[in-house]
């Protein structure tokens, strides 16, 4: 299937590893021409090289804090300056650590508040001027199936990732008749790094060991595992892409039949 993303120019966040590098991948396998971020810049540069090596499309790559004001804002002036423009923006990013309510302390909500919110706000604010000149574009927020049912001692993701619906839906509306359709992807358990750390987190307070927690979960997924790195990547390439022309403002999951709720 063709899906019109030949040379269109795509921002993914967060994308040295796990989900963001899956994406970034799946969008320059398409013929985009990509932009990733990270913190680490050793793991960034090899991952731009094994994009570029694999699929031909050019990879720019950027060190980038995305809890900071002026690094988001440079990031995205790069690359325009680079590419002449910025058709898809994948407001991605890592997840807050783990923790119950009561454990939690002020700094631990800032410092999730500026991580998984804010930095899907400053993206979208920086990218929006450039793809309303353009006439068009596409925003996909990465968020988490706790959106739809909360998961287990995640009580920052599950707060604040709500957040990044709540602002995913309203801009989907505001931005409509610009033509920038606006959606959110929301990954059940997926084997990334992240997934690891939080399943040994578990195993640590549970006394048990991370293999046994991956077949607890994978016990009550429909299809009997969890996701590949890939599987949410293909969602975001076709949301991305000119196939996905008439949705804008949902939040889909790609979770192997987890949530239990109906919506």
């Amino acid at each position: 299937m063709e899906m019109g993303l030949q040379d269109k120019v795509a921002l993914v966040a967060a994308s040295s590893k796990g989900l963001g590098r899956a994406i970034a991948y799946g969008l320059a396998k398409e013929g985009a021409r990509v932009a990733i971020c990270a913190r680490g810049e050793e793991a960034l540069a090899q991952t731009a090289a094994e994009i570029e090596g694999a699929t031909g499309s050019p990879v720019l790559a950027m060190v980038a804090d995305l809890t900071n004001k002026e690094n988001v804002e440079n990031l995205v002036a790069r690359v325009v300056e680079e590419f002449g423009g910025l058709d898809i923006l994948v407001a991605n990013a890592g997840g807050p650590p783990p923790g119950l309510f009561v454990d939690l302390s002020d700094e631990k909500w800032e410092e999730a508040f500026h991580l998984t919110l804010m930095s899907a706000v400053r993206l979208c604010r920086e990218v929006i001027p450039h793809m309303r000149r353009q006439g068009g574009g596409r925003i996909i927020t990465m968020t988490s199936i706790s959106v739809k049912q909360p998961v287990e001692n995640l009580m920052l993701s599950n707060s604040l990732r709500l957040a990044v619906i709540g602002l995913t839906k309203t801009l989907a509306n505001e931005l409509s008749r610009d033509n920038i359709l606006v959606n959110s992807v929301c990954p059940g358990w997926t084997r990334t790094e992240r997934v690891e750390e939080l399943l040994r987190d578990r195993a640590q307070r549970q006394g048990t060991s991370v293999e046994e927690e991956f077949a607890k979960i994978e016990k009550e997924i429909p299809l009997g595992r969890m996701g590949k790195p890939e599987e949410v990547a293909n969602l975001v390439v076709f949301l991305a892409s000119e196939k996905a022309s008439n949705i804008t403002g949902t939040a889909i999951q790609v979770d192997g039949g987890y949530v239990k709720g109906v919506f």
